[in-house]
């Protein structure tokens, strides 16, 4: 597997009362991480069923670049901002494309 993507989907659930307040927290990420280095994808999505429910769709060079990713100061102030917001601790999922 080498010179293999590494592809992530997070799943985080919003409080019934505190979507938009998510939402808005969630959004702030996108173009700061798009920038980063060894970012391919970064998208969000919310679902048209349950509007708790969001979902990234991440793709990655390395899991270097997803691990520095992980310890951004924008990733990490919003990850300070869940508590009070989330139903439960985000989901995240690594996986790699088998075809």
């Amino acid at each position: 597997m080498t010179n293999q993507t590494l592809r992530v989907v997070a799943r985080i659930n919003a409080l019934p009362d505190k979507i938009e307040a998510l939402k808005a927290v969630l959004l702030e990420l996108i173009e700061p991480t798009r920038q980063e280095t060894g970012a391919i994808k970064y998208e969000l999505l919310q679902n048209q069923a349950d509007p708790t429910d969001f979902t990234f769709v991440e793709e990655w060079e390395s899991d270097q670049a997803l691990n520095a990713h992980l310890a951004t100061p924008h990733l990490q102030a919003a990850v300070a901002k869940l508590d009070g917001l989330v139903a439960a601790p985000p989901d995240i999922r690594l996986y790699y494309l088998l075809a």
